[in-house]
């Protein structure tokens, strides 16, 4: 019995090194060419947007190190002043239809050919400001925990916006269900639906050896992610895309801001 508990021992102080020894890395994301003209800089409270998810990132315990990828020179000089290390984008990745996948994929290879990916990969959106340091530390917490995990997302409740409510327009210019293939009675009431839940784009926490390996296909239209995705459960998420965004996002700083 004596030499189970130490053998229990021993595996549970090695797993500890594992943990302390992982690296993590940041790569706070942010283009030039957006709906809304400069919102990844446009002031808030006296900082620029990205100010709010690169400080988060910052003042977070668990980061290594910190990099901030786009085609904008300005968004690139204001992630510098929070110490982030440039990787400037190809001209195709900083147009409108860009997708975060290949962004990614840019980033790695620039920082793998470093010799400095980490463990794991803490994406970070320069025009989401909804992120406490805390947040962070908690999901790479959740990641070092068990790395089995391909990813760990924050998301948020939103039954007002669910899938079974939704709508498109067909061919004959009508509304029909967005959902096909449903039969029976759909409450109206958003409190008798299944909980649905959302993604909320401030971090997104990625297990690098599995995104990898896995060629970046997993569960669409985020197929970094992977299949075996865990969650970490926030009340709000305000992506800046519009001018009333800004408000909103100036109140819920006031609310919450701490760092």
């Amino acid at each position: 019995m004596r030499l189970v508990a130490f053998r229990k021992r021993l595996i549970k102080e090695e797993n500890k090194r594992e943990i302390r020894c992982m690296k993590v890395t940041a790569l706070l994301t942010g283009r030039g060419n957006n709906t809304l003209k400069d919102k990844n800089i446009l002031d808030v409270l006296g900082h620029p947007v990205l100010y709010y998810p690169a400080h988060a990132a910052r003042m977070a315990k668990s980061i290594d190190d910190y990099y901030c990828s786009s085609d904008d020179d300005r968004i690139l000089e204001a992630a510098e002043k929070e110490e982030f290390q440039r990787i400037v984008r190809p001209e195709y990745l900083g147009a409108p239809s860009a997708q975060h996948v290949d962004v990614i994929k840019h980033a790695v290879e620039f920082i793998q050919n470093r010799g400095e990916i980490g463990d794991i990969l803490v994406v970070i959106l320069a025009n989401n400001i909804t992120i406490k340091s805390e947040w962070i530390d908690d999901c790479v917490k959740m990641m070092q925990d068990d790395m089995s995990i391909s990813a760990v997302v924050p998301v948020y409740e939103d039954n007002d916006h669910h899938p079974l409510r939704g709508k498109r327009i067909n061919a004959n210019g009508r509304l029909e269900m967005y959902e096909q293939g449903m039969k029976g009675h759909i409450s109206t009431n958003r409190q008798d639906l299944p909980k649905c839940y959302f993604l909320s784009h401030n971090i997104w926490v990625l297990n690098t050896k599995k995104m990898l390996e896995s060629h970046y296909e997993g569960q669409q239209p985020w197929g970094f992610m992977g299949n075996n995705i865990a969650y970490y459960e926030i009340d709000e998420s305000i992506d800046i895309h519009k001018e009333i965004d800004l408000y909103i996002a100036k109140e819920w700083l006031k609310e919450n801001y701490t760092d």
